[in-house]
C-alpha cells in the first residue's frame, strides 16, 4: 500500500531488484563505470518495475543493454518522446522493454523501467558511463558512487512528469534493503599509486605490479546504502600538465565528433598569491535552513548536524572577512530572511551583530525554495568597487534545479557563485550547475570532511583579483586544426585544474609528429603562459572515453532541461547526443526484446524499487523531519558570540576508513576534539581588525591562566592587545598548523594589525611569547 510517507517494503512480497554490481576502471584522471542491475520476478504476475537512482552530474552515460536468457539486447539512444512512445507500444504488444532516462527536473537523477517482466524471468541490465575525477586540495583524486537519494522538495508548479514525484518506497536505515551492492575498482597510473582511501570499508589494496602503477580494491560486503561510496586515490604526482589524444572510430566519417580524434588537455596554472590580496567585495552567504538541514552530515553516529556545521563555518567566514568589505547573510527555506535590509560594511559592530544572530540559526524554515532569495539578491543595487561574491550552502534537495541554474546564468555578469553541497545525497546537478553557470567553484562536504577548510579555501579564491585575458591557442602541423568542444575558460583560480576538450579536424600527420597547446592569462598586470607539447599519434580506446567526456562537456553548457533550454540549442544538443551516444535531457535509451511476445492480460503490476534515505519527509507540506538520532547530536547553543561546545568527533582526511587500523582511535579523536575546540574558541575571540583582547576568555582558549599571561607581558614593548595578538598567532602555529588553511586569512589580518601596533618590537615579543608558550615558532611568520 502507498502510505503518506511512501511505500514500505513487505517481506512477503519480494522486490524484483536483487543486486547491483559496479566495476570501475580508473585510468589517471578519468574513470569508466559499468553498473549491472540484476532483476528477478519471483511473483506470479508480470511486472513493470521502476528504479530511481542518483548519479553524478558529470557522468556521461553512453551505453545501456539487457541480458535476457543469455541473449544481449543493446539499447538504442533515441529522441526521448520517440523512446517513450516505442516503450509503451512495445509493452502493449506483449514485448519486453527497457527504458533509461534522465529526470526532467535534474541531471543527477535517473530512472530505469523494466516492462513486462514475466514470472520467473531473470534480467541483467548494464549501464556504462565515464567521468572525470575531481581534484581535492590535498592532491587526492575523488570518485563518488552516489547511493543516497533523498526526496527532493516539491514546488507546486514543478513538472508532474518528474520521476521525483513518485512516492519512492522507503526502507528505514536500520533495516536492510532487499538488494545488495558490490563494487570493484581497478586503478592504473603512470604516476604511481601511493594509497587508496574510502569512507566505506574496503578490502586490502592489492598492487598488481612492483612499480605500484596498477592496483585493485573492492567494497567490503554489507554496504547499507546509508552513505555515498567515496574513493580517494593518491598518485605520486598529479599537478603535471598533460594532453591525451584519442583515436576516433575508423568507420565514422571525418568531420563528425566520433570520426575525428579528440584531445583532453589538463592544465594546472601556477597563479601567484596576490600582493596585496583584495580587501573589497560584497560577500553574501545564503544558508539553507530547510528542515532537512537538521539531519546529519552522514549516517555515522558521530556525524555533525548539517545546520551546526554551517553555523560553525559561518563564524569562521565572518572572522576571516577583510576590513572594509560589505556582507550580508540570508537564510532560506519555504520563505527567506536576511540579517540586514541591505549589505553592510564590515566592522567590529556589524560582525558582532551578525555573530549574535548566527548562534540562533535553526533549520526551521520548512522546504527548500532557493529561487526567491536568489532573485532578491540579484535585484539589489550593486556596490561600486565591491564585486558580488555569493556563497551558497545547501543540501540541494530541490526539484526546480534547471530553473535555479538558469536564474544564476542570467545574472552571471553580476557575480560569481561558490556553492557547497552539504551531506550525503546533495544534488550534484544543482551544486555544480550554479557554480559552472557563474564561473565559480563547487565543493561537497560529507561526514568525513571539515567544511571549514573547503569553505576558507574558496574564500581565498574569491579574494584573489580576477585572472584576465584568458586564451587557449594551438600550434599544429599544416592541415590540422583544433575545434574547441569545451567553453572558452574565463576564470582560473589558484590551485585548480583546468580541463579542455577539443576535436582535431583535418589530416593527421605521419608518425613522430608533435603539437603544442598554450594557455595564456594576465594577473595583476603580468602575463603568464603554460605550454604543453604532446604526441599527435592518437591512442585507441574501445569505450571512446575522451570523446564521450568531450560530448558531455559540450552538452552540459547548453542543456538546461526540457523546459528551460532555449529552442536554438535543442536541435544542437539532440544531434550531439545521438551522434556521440551520450544521454541528454532530450534523449533516452530504449531496448526491446521482441522474442518475448505474450499478450498482456490487463495492466501490468507496477512496482517502485525501494530505497533508503537519510531523513523522513512529510509528503503534505514538504517539511523535513530529522531522524531521532540527530536530536542527541545537536550542539549546544553558543554561550557567547562565536563560542561553541562541540559534541561531535572531529574528522579530517586522515580519519577516512582504510583497510587497516592502528592506535587507539578513540583517544585520538578525543585529543583532536579538545584541540579543535580550543581553535574555535580562539577564532571566536578575534576582533574584526585582526587583533585579540587580553582577557580571561583568551587565557582559557590558550589553556593558560590570565595571571601567567599578564605577568609575562612586556608592557614596555607593546600594549595588552598587541601582546594578546602575538600569543594567539604563535599558538596557532604551534598547535594547529595542520589546519592553517582554516586560519590563514585570520593570521593575515593579525599580522597586518601588528605591523602598525607592534612594529620593530615584534621579534623581541616573539621570543618572550615562545618562552611562555613553550614553543619555537619562527619570528619570520610575522614578516609577510
Amino acid at each position: 500500500m502507498v502510505t503518506p510517507c511512501g511505500l514500505l517494503t513487505d517481506k512477503q512480497k519480494p522486490v524484483p531488484l536483487k543486486s547491483i554490481s559496479v566495476s570501475l576502471s580508473i585510468n589517471e584522471f578519468v574513470t569508466g563505470v559499468s553498473a549491472t542491475l540484476n532483476y528477478e520476478n519471483e511473483q506470479k504476475v508480470p511486472l513493470e518495475a521502476a528504479f530511481i537512482f542518483p548519479m553524478d552530474e558529470d557522468s556521461a552515460v553512453y551505453n545501456f543493454e539487457a541480458l535476457v536468457d543469455g541473449k544481449k539486447i543493446v539499447a538504442e539512444l533515441q529522441d526521448k518522446i520517440k523512446a517513450h512512445a516505442n516503450y509503451e507500444n512495445a509493452i502493449s504488444q506483449g514485448h519486453q522493454a527497457f527504458l533509461l532516462e534522465e529526470d526532467v527536473s535534474s541531471r543527477d537523477v535517473f530512472s530505469c523501467n523494466v516492462g513486462n517482466l514475466q514470472p520467473g524471468a531473470k534480467v541483467a541490465l548494464t549501464l556504462r558511463y565515464v567521468q572525470e575525477l575531481s581534484l581535492e586540495a590535498d592532491g587526492a583524486l575523488r570518485f563518488v558512487l552516489p547511493t543516497v537519494l533523498n526526496p527532493r522538495y516539491q514546488l507546486s508548479g514543478c513538472s508532474q512528469h518528474s520521476c521525483l514525484n513518485r512516492r519512492i518506497p522507503i526502507v528505514p536505515l536500520e533495516e536492510d534493503l532487499p538488494y545488495t551492492l558490490s563494487m570493484v575498482a581497478t586503478i592504473t597510473s603512470q604516476h604511481g599509486i601511493e594509497k587508496v582511501q574510502s569512507n566505506c570499508p574496503l578490502s586490502p589494496t592489492e598492487y598488481l605490479g612492483d612499480d605500484k602503477t596498477s592496483a585493485q580494491v573492492s567494497l567490503a560486503d554489507g554496504h547499507k546504502y546509508d552513505r555515498d561510496v567515496e574513493l580517494l586515490i593518491y598518485y605520486s604526482e598529479v599537478h603535471t600538465p598533460s594532453v591525451a589524444v584519442e583515436m576516433g572510430m575508423p568507420e565514422m566519417k571525418p568531420g563528425c565528433l566520433l570520426g575525428d580524434p579528440s584531445a583532453m588537455v589538463s592544465f594546472y596554472p601556477n597563479i601567484p598569491e596576490a600582493q596585496p590580496p583584495n580587501t573589497c567585495g560584497e560577500f553574501i552567504f545564503l544558508i539553507d535552513r530547510s528542515g532537512s538541514m537538521e539531519s546529519l552530515l552522514s549516517s555515522q553516529s558521530k556525524s555533525q548536524p548539517r545546520i551546526e556545521a554551517a553555523k560553525e563555518t559561518l563564524i569562521l567566514l565572518l572572522k576571516s572577512l577583510p576590513v572594509g568589505c560589505y556582507f550580508n547573510i540570508y537564510g532560506f527555506g519555504s520563505t527567506y530572511e536576511a540579517f540586514f535590509r541591505e549589505s553592510v560594511k564590515y566592522s567590529q559592530q556589524t560582525m558582532e551583530e551578525a555573530l549574535g544572530r548566527v548562534k540562533c540559526i535553526r533549520a526551521d524554515l520548512g522546504g527548500t525554495e532557493i529561487l526567491a532569495p536568489l532573485q532578491n539578491i540579484y535585484r539589489a543595487p550593486s556596490i561600486p568597487g565591491h564585486p558580488l561574491q555569493l556563497f551558497v550552502f545547501t543540501d540541494g534537495e530541490v526539484s526546480d534545479t534547471f530553473t535555479v541554474i538558469k536564474e544564476v546564468e542570467i545574472n552571471r555578469q553580476k557575480h560569481r557563485c561558490f556553492s557547497f553541497g552539504i551531506g550525503e545525497g546533495a544534488s550534484t546537478s544543482l551544486i555544480k550547475g550554479i557554480a559552472l553557470a557563474s564561473r565559480g567553484t563547487s565543493e561537497f562536504i560529507t561526514g568525513k570532511d571539515r567544511m571549514q577548510s573547503k569553505v576558507l579555501r574558496t574564500l581565498k579564491h574569491s579574494l584573489q583579483p580576477m585572472v584576465e585575458d584568458v586564451s587557449v591557442s594551438w600550434d599544429l602541423p599544416p592541415g590540422l586544426s583544433a575545434k574547441m568542444l569545451s567553453p572558452e575558460p574565463t576564470v582560473i583560480f589558484k590551485g585548480q585544474r583546468l580541463i579542455i576538450y577539443a576535436q582535431l579536424t583535418g589530416a593527421m600527420p605521419p608518425a613522430e609528429t608533435t603539437g603544442k597547446v598554450c594557455l595564456k592569462y594576465a594577473f595583476q598586470g603580468k602575463s603568464f603562459e603554460d605550454k604543453v607539447t604532446f604526441s599527435l599519434q592518437p591512442k585507441p580506446d574501445a569505450n571512446l572515453t575522451i570523446h564521450r567526456l568531450a560530448a558531455k562537456s559540450f552538452i552540459q553548457t547548453k542543456d538546461m532541461g526540457l523546459m528551460e533550454t532555449p529552442a536554438s540549442c535543442k536541435s544542437e544538443i539532440l544531434n550531439i547526443s545521438l551522434e556521440s551516444g551520450v544521454i541528454s535531457s532530450f534523449t533516452a535509451f530504449i531496448a526491446i526484446n521482441k522474442e518475448l511476445n505474450k499478450p498482456v492480460q490487463g495492466p501490468l503490476t507496477y512496482m517502485d524499487i525501494p530505497r533508503t534515505f537519510l531523513l523522513g519527509r512529510l509528503r503534505g507540506g514538504g517539511v523535513a523531519m530529522a531522524q531521532a538520532q540527530s536530536c542527541s547530536q545537536k550542539m549546544k547553543c553558543m554561550a557567547r558570540c562565536g563560542k561553541m561546545e562541540k559534541t561531535h568527533s572531529p574528522t579530517n582526511r586522515n580519519n577516512l576508513e582504510t583497510h587497516h587500523t592502528g592506535g587507539n582511535l578513540f583517544e585520538k579523536h578525543q585529543a583532536e576534539a579538545v584541540r579543535e575546540n580550543l581553535l574555535i574558541q580562539l577564532i571566536a575571540l578575534q576582533n574584526a581588525n585582526g587583533s585579540w583582547d587580553l582577557n580571561e576568555d583568551l587565557a582559557k582558549a590558550l589553556a593558560m591562566s590570565l595571571e601567567d599571561i599578564t605577568a609575562a607581558h612586556p608592557a614596555e614593548l607593546v600594549e595588552p592587545s598587541g601582546w594578546a595578538t602575538i600569543l594567539a598567532v604563535i599558538w596557532l602555529h604551534a598547535n594547529v598548523k595542520d589546519l592553517k588553511c582554516e586560519w590563514d586569512l585570520l593570521e593575515r589580518k593579525a599580522v597586518a594589525w601588528l605591523r602598525i601596533h607592534a612594529g620593530s618590537t615584534t621579534q623581541a615579543l616573539v621570543k618572550v611569547a615562545n618562552t611562555l608558550l613553550k614553543s619555537s615558532v619562527n619570528p619570520a611568520i610575522f614578516s609577510f
